[in-house]
């Protein structure tokens, strides 16, 4: 009988969220599934660990019927993946999955996002991976019509391998199964939030802040996570965690930086 992939699941919404369940339920059909994910949302902490205070890592049961090992643990989506890497699993998973995630991560979103920063941490560990994420902020989101998607991914994934050094964004658009086009393999769009920030007084005279903002794609592109999600498609964006600009090297050699 061949042996069942190890399948690694976290998020950054919290071990109790929709997406997470939906998530799970999926990699049940394709192996042998173990949860690491935090105990409260941690979305936006993209690549944040904990330094400076304890870490906390329980198993818990959310459901019965799930047959899974499921591990609670106090901080972020990266911290999620060290522990299991080094502290609960017993050999490599075979693949990382993180998600799904409530909300957009495509384009600049994939800086600040904790779903994707777990994908990453588990990248620079060797692992496969891949962040999934819905265009639906809602708690009470339908990932029904994606499930078949974050499937076919991953087996896919598996099969074939996913590039060293690269980890894969994927998003789908908040659509019924019947309207989603298909699967496109895109670049990150060129688009930037313009912050806002709402400015009030608190009872007792100190101001505080609320950060509010507009999404701005200026990418014409018809190449871009954003056009495809626009478009009815699920966007699958390769991202790579060397963080080096290697097209600057050269000019940057000719700054006279040693006379």
């Amino acid at each position: 009988m061949e042996n069942k992939p190890l399948i690694l699941v976290t998020n950054d919404d919290g071990i109790t969220a929709p997406g997470i369940r939906a998530l799970i339920s999926v990699m049940n059909e394709i192996g042998e599934v173990i949860v690491v994910a935090p105990d409260s949302p941690q979305s936006g902490m993209g690549h944040a660990i904990t330094v400076n205070s304890t870490l906390y890592c329980s198993p818990i049961t959310i459901n019965e019927e799930d047959v899974q090992l499921e591990y609670s643990c106090s901080g972020t989506p990266a911290d999620c993946v060290k522990l299991a890497v080094n502290e609960i699993l017993n050999k490599k998973p075979d693949i990382c999955v993180s998600g799904i995630n409530h909300g957009s991560n495509s384009s600049i979103n994939v800086i600040y996002s904790g779903t994707m920063s777990a994908a990453v941490e588990a990248g620079i560990e060797g692992i496969p991976a891949i962040g999934f994420s819905l265009c639906d902020y809602s708690w009470e989101a339908n990932f029904d019509a994606v499930k078949e998607y974050a499937k076919t991914i991953t087996k896919s994934a598996l099969k074939n391998g996913i590039p060293k050094g690269v980890v894969l964004n994927v998003n789908f658009p908040k659509l019924k199964d019947d309207k989603i086009k298909g699967i496109k393999i895109c670049r990150q769009a060129r688009a930037r939030w313009v912050e806002e920030f709402d400015k009030r007084t608190n009872p007792m005279g100190r101001d505080y802040y609320w950060l509010t903002g507009k999404f701005a794609n200026q990418d014409k592109g018809e190449d871009t996570d954003e056009w495809a999600l626009a478009n009815g498609y699920v966007s699958v964006v390769p991202v790579q965690f060397d963080l080096t600009a290697h097209h600057a090297i050269q000019d940057l050699n000719t700054w006279s930086l040693n006379d």
